[in-house]
């Protein structure tokens, strides 16, 4: 687990630390993958069915606004729908416009789900869309997480009556009804729908509650909805659902979703606080779950020979002795003696016999020698 931590606190410091240079590029692998489902699935329109197009409008997109991404594949399909068909371009045209007007002006920011709900058909993982809105959105990414589906679906069906939308022999109004049958019709495409707004709802709702483990409850709760809305859908509206490939894209898109919150969420609820306070007009509750990292440092390596070695310790031991003895290198300095001054000579002065015999007293001497006896 450590190691995983450590893990994750590397991937986000790298991040933060490019990030200018890494959010571009993830527009345009986004851009990239968008704009090529599109033209693989319709195509209709030699000019931009390449992948010329395809790299300046991703480039464009990387450096605009997300949502921009998918309001670019919105003309790509009217462009393309206008190649096949006057009738299906009008219908598609009609189709976007209700869907911005009356759905997506709701949403704002979360509108950018729709350029990934293709990307998870493709890799046979749809469930993981509605989850991951969930989590990382808000209740209203049920509006572009549904109007996505319904594109995509709608797509699909043109692509597969694209030979009959083509016919210059039918009728416009025939056109326009098999285009509203496909769409009002497709029970596969409605129970998809009202699966993937049940799963945001449902995900959204548990993972913002206070109680412990609330975004894995919430990631293992959305799968089985999703299992259940699926299966329910099926037997009600008589649709074919493969039971293995409805259990293997939940399995996988739960597994993925858990590790989304790991990356992104992580709390740590061993360490899990609840605190409680008052002001002068309200009292607060409040539960602090910690962040589960792990602080990790950076290592460097330098390559040394050993003569360097020898010099530092030789440098290291002078200055021990310096620092340790300094009364010693001070006494072994060599001291200066002072000699004293030779004395001066001086005269001797003359001594005479009369001066030493006045200077003997006879009386004491005498006074001393009989006090002896």
């Amino acid at each position: 687990m450590t190691a995983l931590l450590e893990l994750k606190q590397k991937i986000k410091n790298l991040y933060g630390q490019y990030e200018l240079y890494l959010l571009p590029v993830f527009k345009f692998v986004l851009a990239m993958l968008y704009f090529t489902w599109i033209n693989e699935n319709m195509g209709y329109m030699s000019q931009l069915n390449s992948m010329f197009v395809v790299l300046i409008l991703a480039l464009i997109c990387s450096i605009l606004p997300s949502v921009v991404t998918v309001y670019a594949g919105f003309i790509l399909m009217i462009l393309h729908s206008y190649a096949l068909s006057l009738e299906t371009a009008g219908f598609m045209l009609v189709l976007i416009l209700v869907m911005v007007i009356f759905f997506l002006r709701f949403s704002g920011g979360q509108n950018t789900v729709m350029a990934f709900t293709p990307i998870t058909f493709m890799f046979n993982v749809p469930a993981i869309l509605p989850i991951g809105s969930g989590l990382m959105g808000n209740a209203v990414s049920a509006i572009p997480a549904g109007c996505s589906v319904v594109l995509f679906y709608f797509i699909r069906f043109i692509k597969r009556q694209s030979a009959s939308l083509m016919n210059t022999d039918l009728e416009v109004a025939d056109k326009l009804q098999l285009l509203a049958d496909g769409l009002a019709q497709n029970w596969g495409m409605w129970i998809t729908v009202v699966a993937f707004v049940l799963v945001v709802l449902v995900v959204y709702l548990i993972r913002t509650r206070a109680f412990d483990y609330a975004w894995r409850i919430a990631i293992v709760a959305g799968g089985v909805t999703y299992v259940l809305v699926m299966l329910g859908g099926s037997l009600f509206l008589n649709a074919t659902v493969s039971m293995p490939a409805l259990i293997t894209c939940a399995v996988l898109s739960v597994v993925f979703a858990i590790i989304l919150e790991f990356f992104v969420f992580g709390g740590d609820y061993s360490r899990t606080e609840r605190l409680e306070y008052e002001d002068d007009e309200y009292f607060y509750y409040v539960k602090a779950v910690p962040k589960a990292s792990v602080s990790t440092s950076e290592r460097s390596i330098k390559k040394i020979n050993g003569e360097p070695i020898r010099e530092e310790r030789r440098s290291e031991e002078k200055k021990a002795v310096s620092f340790t003895e300094p009364t010693q290198a001070v006494s072994d300095k060599p001291k200066k003696r002072r000699t004293a001054p030779a004395p001066t000579p001086r005269k001797a002065k003359p001594v005479s016999k009369e001066d030493d015999m006045d200077e003997i007293d006879f009386e004491k001497k005498l006074e001393e020698s009989l006090k002896d006896l």
